[in-house]
């Protein structure tokens, strides 16, 4: 039977911005949460002079981009049509601090890396809800396709007093689409390129009623590609040098009606299917692979205004996840995920600037597999968050409680400032403590899990200076570090079986800076990050993350057309069989709008043919190009 450590190798091995708007824009901070103006913060100083987008997640409520403490990112719709890429994976890398790593092509296993944080110590969420594998501990992101998705915030840093366990090296935060107050409006899509990609999707979005009070939003997506081999046959000759292809089939819908002036209510639905062709270094060249996996959140929401003063917000949710392979048709391994939630924010408006949030989250996590059996977890969580302005001064303040029923409890919190410079300058700086509940492969799995082992810890400081404008966006520069301790590693007991431990220590610190906005007609995304993610035990770079990393996308509207481009950077990281070579991968997009509804887009990826590996072995896909007809109604 395989350890956690092993299961999580074979499973590589195996599948192994910010546009500054004239307007405003609004978003929600979960499913359950109005959507509210830039007026309605009641923001002042720097940003008020920022006419800049709405997040939600760096606070848990409303806030302008401009006004958010930690390192905020959004990618809007234009962002995500800008993009060259074609899943959430594709589109991270352009976000500050972020590395990501493929074992494959589309579908296989991808890891994000967040200010050096581990790929279990980044928290995805998806319209307020988890979906992550209990059992690992890490989400299936590359089964989250951009077809589904409205907009994306990232928040970089140490934010396990918002949203508990996982969220050391942020929160990536994802909304799919939502309905809008117009009359039904469809569209569709058709895409072919290379590796014999085919794209196909449809959707329509709108109001029901005339009044707008009901609007509704329905998407489906099919991607299907024949690939390439995932492994390096050089490095891995057991592996079939067979092509690994993937096929996706996805749908998000939603559906809110507005009671009144005062409470709304509605539902969310989002799941995708994916089916991934897979190498095994550990097999024979004749395997045949596959993963089979599902990607699923439900939730129902309401929101009520209850005074002038109070604002409440119910959602109940469900995350699931789901993981089955097999190998030359035989299943040999199924562990299934159920994250069942329940919350309840109450946010209540103190004076004029000043807000303070209360709430309560019930999670009840379970997993059914053919491999090993665990108890169900139950986590009751607490939160109290406070943010104010007096004058050029600004504070965030929280603090949360975690208590599991397998473990105990955590306690974290977060204690930022901000200071209005002037106009557009301002200062921020924070402390902040978080932690990562063990997974069930640490606590339960066969031999190797340890159920007394406690959750992993890291306390963070961050200091920033940011400038923002509507002459050039939002521009920050970031210094932060975190110290990382009862890391939880395998630990040898006996020839061939090792133990979970809390032992590991790490350590990263690092400069990161980025920009959001525009030069005239132009618009500007860029990124640079400079770090040194240290495993302090053994003195050595911690695995997949380089010292250096930067990003830059450019987009322009020119007479009916839309042209771009990116460039990824990486510095050489070290992985555990062996060092990754550095590489910068361009990628080129246009669309043009043939009618004011028929447009035409394409894209060239790894225009230079680069021959890199974000994992050791495992092949990158090279230049490929890719056309997509579409239609919109108007």
């Amino acid at each position: 039977m395989l350890s956690p450590i092993a299961r999580a190798a074979l499973l590589a091995f195996a599948s192994l911005p910010l546009v500054v708007h004239a307007q405003a824009t609004a978003s929600s901070a979960s499913p359950s949460s109005s959507s509210s103006s830039s007026a309605d913060t009641g923001a002042s100083g720097s940003s008020a002079a920022v006419l800049s987008p709405i997040v939600v997640t760096a606070e848990r409520g409303p806030q302008p981009l401009a006004d958010a403490i930690p390192q905020t990112t959004l990618f809007d719709q234009q962002d995500i049509a800008d993009t060259a890429a074609t899943d959430l994976p594709g589109l991270l890398q352009l976000a500050p601090g972020a590395q990501i790593s493929r074992t494959g092509g589309p579908g296989s296993t991808t890891s994000l890396f967040l200010r050096g944080a581990s790929s279990t110590q980044s928290l995805l969420l998806i319209d307020g809800v988890r979906v992550d594998s209990v059992s690992l501990g890490a989400p299936q992101l590359a089964q989250i396709p951009l077809d589904q998705i409205d907009h994306v915030e990232v928040v970089n840093g140490n934010v396990s007093a918002l949203y508990g366990s996982g969220a050391i090296g942020g929160v990536v935060q994802v909304f799919t689409k939502d309905g809008g107050d117009h009359p039904p409006r469809f569209n569709f899509s058709v895409g072919y390129g290379s590796y014999h990609t085919q794209t196909q999707q449809a959707g329509v979005n709108g109001a029901l009623d005339k009044d707008g009070n009901t609007t509704f939003s329905i998407s489906l997506a099919r991607s299907k590609d024949d690939g390439f081999s995932s492994l390096n046959p050089s490095q891995a000759p057991n592996a079939n040098p067979n092509a690994n292809g993937y096929l996706n089939e996805s749908i998000s819908a939603s559906l809110r009606h507005k009671f009144s002036d005062k409470w709304d209510a509605g539902a969310t639905y989002f799941q995708s299917n994916g089916n991934n062709s897979y190498d095994n270094a550990y097999g024979v060249p004749t395997d045949l692979n596959n993963l089979y996996s599902k990607v699923r959140q439900m939730s129902v929401f309401a929101n009520g205004k209850l005074t002038d003063w109070w604002t409440t917000h119910f959602i109940v949710s469900e995350g699931d996840d789901r993981s089955v392979a097999n190998t030359n048709g035989i299943y040999n391994g199924r562990f299934d995920t159920d994250n069942r939630q329940y919350t309840w924010q109450n946010d209540f408006a103190l004076a004029a600037q000043q807000k303070l949030q209360v709430g309560y989250e019930h999670l009840d996590q379970s997993l059914d597999s053919d491999t090993f059996t665990a108890p169900d977890r139950h986590v009751d969580s607490g939160f109290v968050g406070y943010t104010g302005r007096f004058g050029r001064n600004q504070i965030q303040a929280n603090v949360r409680r975690d208590q599991y029923s397998d473990f105990g409890g955590a306690n974290s919190y977060y204690l930022g400032y901000g200071f209005d410079i002037t106009e557009h300058w301002k200062a921020t700086a924070s402390y902040s403590d978080s932690f990562r509940a063990p997974s069930f492969d640490d606590l339960y799995y066969p031999l190797s899990g340890n159920p007394s082992i406690q959750p992993e810890r890291s306390h963070s400081i961050e200091a920033a200076l940011q400038y923002a404008s509507n002459a050039l966006g939002v521009m920050r520069l970031s210094a932060f570090q975190t110290r990382y301790s009862n890391l939880i590693d395998y630990e040898q007991v006996t020839p061939g079986i090792f133990l979970a431990e809390n032992v590991g220590r790490a350590k990263v610190q690092g400069l990161e800076g980025s920009w959001s906005g525009h030069v005239g007609k132009t618009d500007v995304r860029a990124s640079v990050t400079l770090q040194n993610p240290v495993d302090l035990d053994s003195d050595t770079d911690l695995v997949r993350r380089a010292r250096r990393f930067a990003s830059l996308a450019v987009n322009r509207s020119i007479a009916g057309w839309r042209v771009g481009g990116e460039w990824i950077v990486s510095g050489a990281r070290e992985d555990s069989s062996g060092t990754l070579g550095g590489y910068g991968v361009v990628n080129l997009s246009a669309r043009y709008n043939i009618t004011k509804a028929w447009y035409v887009a394409a894209q060239i990826q790894n225009l230079l043919n680069k021959d890199y590996e974000t994992a050791y072995s495992y092949n990158s896909p090279r230049r490929g190009a890719y056309v997509t007809v579409g239609w919109q109604q108007q």
